[in-house]
Formats: structure tokens, sequence, C-alpha cells
């Protein structure tokens, strides 16, 4: 089906649909803002192990009377442990906390609920600790430019490695814009994300312009001609490593639907997501948009 696509000669196209697609990701971000774990907003979480579940809504009424604020529940497994867990986004006191625990053991006896977890963390810290993050991302982005630069210096090498940023900067924020569209809480999982997803990414498009590199060498074709090839080479390599990959994570992320593992439904969402989107910038966006700008400087250089 893709055999005589031209993948440098429909980039406007490639464009048009990441666009639209980031258009939607904004607008959900503007209607439902994004969701911030304690990590990164600060607050207390307190986790009680069960053995028999708990009415949600009435652990909920309970916790809020006691601790007198809006508390968030939620079930979650922790291996073969069951567990409730309390997020508030005010500090919890060591006196507040030992009130919530008499209290929920005194209304849900049968559920035999114990302490498993609890930590609190200041709005400062984890606003330090959430600029930490996107400083690392940062980072990591930068070094990975400037190594496909150095290693493909002899095909244009900070034109490659800027491409490749542009592609990785948009699979970074297809991977964001997933957590905020789903209403998934920005937590250790999001950065976790990112840096996979930000490997895997430049891991394609490393092999793309590898592949160009080496037809450069035997070919006198048009620049054009030959990144068209290059990504026909690995088109079905490309395909078959996603498909793989998706499955993989898309196994991974029913059981957890299934079982309710909310840790792990925020990883493999956004990786099935990210994943996908790796492949297709490294296909439809960075060598196309390499093309496009390698053929600008030699027109500006020709006009010169």
């Amino acid at each position: 089906m893709m055999k005589n696509y031209n993948f440098v000669g429909n980039l406007k196209r490639a464009l048009i649909i990441s666009a639209a697609i980031m258009l939607v990701g904004v607008a959900c971000l503007a209607i439902f803002g994004v969701k911030m774990d304690i990590s990164f907003k600060g607050g207390t979480r307190i986790q009680y192990s069960y053995t028999e579940a708990p009415d949600l809504a009435k652990f909920e009424k309970a916790a809020e009377e006691v601790l007198k604020g809006n508390v968030e529940i939620a079930k979650d497994d922790n291996g073969d442990t069951k567990l409730v867990t309390v997020t508030m986004t005010d500090n919890i006191t060591g006196d507040d906390q030992e009130a919530l625990h008499e209290r929920v053991k005194k209304d849900f006896p049968d559920s035999k609920l114990e302490v498993f977890n609890s930590n609190t963390l200041s709005a400062s810290m984890g606003s330090k600790f959430l600029l930490r993050c996107l400083l690392a991302l940062g980072l990591a982005a930068v070094l990975l430019v400037f190594y496909v630069g150095f290693r493909f210096r002899k095909i244009g090498g900070i034109t490659a490695g800027v491409s490749a940023m542009i592609a990785l900067v948009h699979d970074l924020l297809i991977v964001f814009f997933t957590f905020v569209i789903f209403g998934i809480e920005l937590d250790n999982n999001f950065v976790a994300v990112m840096l996979t997803i930000l490997g895997y990414s430049l891991n394609d498009t490393i092999v793309i312009f590898d592949r160009v590199r080496t037809l450069r060498r035997r070919s006198d074709a048009a620049l054009e001609d030959v990144v068209n090839d290059s990504l026909h080479h690995v088109l079905r390599r490309t395909i078959i490593t996603t498909v793989t990959t998706c499955l993989a994570i898309l196994s991974v992320l029913i059981v957890a639907l299934v079982m309710g593992v909310d840790s792990i439904i925020s990883f493999a969402l956004p990786m099935l997501f990210g994943a996908i989107s790796g492949s297709y910038s490294s296909l439809f966006l960075s060598g196309p948009i390499w093309v496009r700008w390698m053929n600008a400087i030699e027109k500006k250089g020709a006009k010169k």
C-alpha cells in the first residue's frame, strides 16, 4: 500500500495531521486542565491495606469529615496487597492521620484496614521536583541532538540533529496530551514514559539517518529520492517493531484495566500512544523536514 509513497512530498499532509492532534490536545488542556500527583503539586497520600473492599463513597465521606476538606479515594494493588488510597492536596498532620485511622477502622471493621504507606510533600518541594524533571528531559533532548549532529556530521550534522529534535518534541507532546485527554495524573510514571519515548523515538530516527548516509555515499540521486528510498528500506522493520511493541504494551494495559491497577494504566496507555507517535514522526516528519531544510540551504547558497 505504501510501496511508492512519497514521504518527503507528503510532508505538508503529515504536518496537518500532527497540527490537528496538537489542537485537540491544547483544547482539552484548556477545558479540563492537567491533573498532577502530589509528587508535583504537594499534599498527603495515605494508603490502607484491606482484606474486604470498603464502600469507597462511604470511605470518602468519612475521610472528608475527619480531615475537613476534599479528598480523593482510589483502589489500587501493590502485588498481592489490595489498597485504598486517600489523597489530599493539603498536608495532613500526624494527629489527623491517627484520627482518620481510628475512624475508618471503626466504620469498616470487616475490611481490617491497616496503614500501608504514608507520605507528605509540601507544594514548594513538589514544584521543585517537577521543574527538575522537566530540566532533565530538556537536557536529555539537547544532548541527543548533539549526538545525532556529531554522528551524522557528513550529511548535514546540526540540521539532522534539529530535525530529530522536532520529531522528539512532537512525540513528547503526544505523550503529554495523552495524560491530559484521558485525565491521567502527572506523576513519576510521566517522567518514566517521557524518557522511554525519548530513547525509542530517537532510535528509529538514527536508523533512518544511518540508512540515508549509506545511500548518499552510493548514489548521486536527489536528496529527496535518497531519503524516500531510505524510508522505504526501513519501513517494514519499523512497522514490525512498532506492532510487536504495541501488542506487548496493549497486553499489559488490558490486564491492568481488568485488574484495576491504576499505576500500570498510567504508564502503559501513554506508552502505547508514544510508541505509535515515535514511529510516525521518524518516518513522516524528521527525514522529510531535514530534506526540506537542506534544499532550502542549497537554494540560498546558489543565490549567493
